[in-house]
């Protein structure tokens, strides 16, 4: 047996049917208006607030849904009750927790007594409001996955242009796409919103530096980097630390290079500034031509023109030092949860 505290009672002279169907709109969200043939309301329930004017004042559909789109209802509904086709339409009304929408579904009824117009009338803000959520995420979506590839496209054609073979190419490219996939997990995991600086030098860094117990040192301003600025810095650490993989500290297994972040102007505003400065042991490899080239290219024109700033790139037989600057709108200074 049913628990009777949680039944609702039948009222005294109501039929079942009738409590039942309440009980029914109730839990459905939806309110209905029965009008006669001229529309004018013969009986409604359970409607929403604020369109409660719909139950008692006559042809109140524009004054409720405002003269556009009351209109629009009013013929509707004539249309329904010449034709006898059920019709169905969609209404925003502004309100103070922001635009309600209302589907309304229309037909004739007619009745051993009377004959008239029901309509049907659903909230499906929330309905409305994950749909325009979920388009809005999927061009966001779109517009990142886009220019992801052209970044990638870009990493092939330079790659392709500078290699010296097939399999020299496919080393360089499974490389650089490897370090563009790491900041990207970074970048999905924050539900894109970017990658702190920290982290993303340090998952940089660990397929080329595993020692955990002497790290690299990574000091300054923690920043929050934009999605844009956590991909293009990305290849550019990447290039720096493959360099000295290759030829420098890392390859002779010298700790001696330190990437600092602290606060600067650029062009007379805010802006942060990403030093990397690498100590060359004394027996450091020649650097191969084409490799050079193609980090200057990477880390003077590719990765400060695409996040819009500067950078400084210089080396020397005993050090190498990169300087980028960063613009404000793409980064934030947020605590680290």
């Amino acid at each position: 047996m049913g628990n009777a505290a949680n039944s609702a009672p039948i009222k005294t002279g109501a039929t079942v049917s009738g409590v039942l169907m309440e009980l029914v709109l109730k839990k459905s969200g939806s309110g209905f208006v029965y009008q006669s043939d001229n529309l004018d309301t013969v009986f409604s329930g359970n409607l929403p607030e604020g369109l409660q004017l719909l139950a008692t004042a006559p042809q109140a559909e524009e004054t409720v849904f405002g003269a556009d789109d009351g209109a629009r209802l009013i013929a509707l509904k004539r249309s329904v009750a010449g034709s006898n086709t059920p019709a169905s339409t969609e209404i925003d009304v502004p309100a103070a927790t922001g635009v309600l929408t209302y589907r309304i579904d229309i037909e004739r009824v007619d009745t051993s007594d009377m004959t008239g117009i029901l309509s049907v009338i659903t909230d499906i803000s929330e309905s409305r409001h994950r749909e325009r959520i979920l388009k809005t995420l999927l061009r966001e979506l779109s517009h990142r996955s886009k220019n992801l590839l052209a970044i990638i496209q870009g990493i092939a054609t330079q790659t392709a242009r500078q290699a010296l073979s097939l399999d020299y190419f496919l080393t360089k490219f499974r490389g650089r796409i490897q370090s563009l996939s790491y900041s990207q997990d970074l970048v999905t995991d924050s539900s894109w919103r970017g990658a702190y600086l920290f982290a993303l030098t340090e998952r940089q860094f660990s397929a080329y530096w595993p020692d955990s117990q002497t790290p690299i040192a990574i000091t300054g301003i923690n920043a929050h980097l934009s999605p844009n600025a956590t991909l293009h810095i990305g290849l550019a650490l990447h290039e720096l630390i493959v360099n000295s993989a290759s030829y420098g500290a890392i390859s002779a297994g010298v700790n001696s290079l330190t990437i600092t972040c602290f606060e600067t102007l650029l062009d007379g505003m805010t802006g942060i500034e990403l030093a990397w400065v690498e100590l060359l042991p004394p027996a450091a490899t020649e650097r191969e031509a084409d490799e050079h080239t193609f980090a200057r290219t990477v880390l003077e024109r590719v990765v400060p023109v695409a996040i819009g700033g500067k950078a400084m790139y210089l080396t020397a037989p005993d050090r190498i030092e990169y300087r980028l600057t960063i613009p404000s709108r793409e980064y934030e200074i947020i605590d680290e949860m």
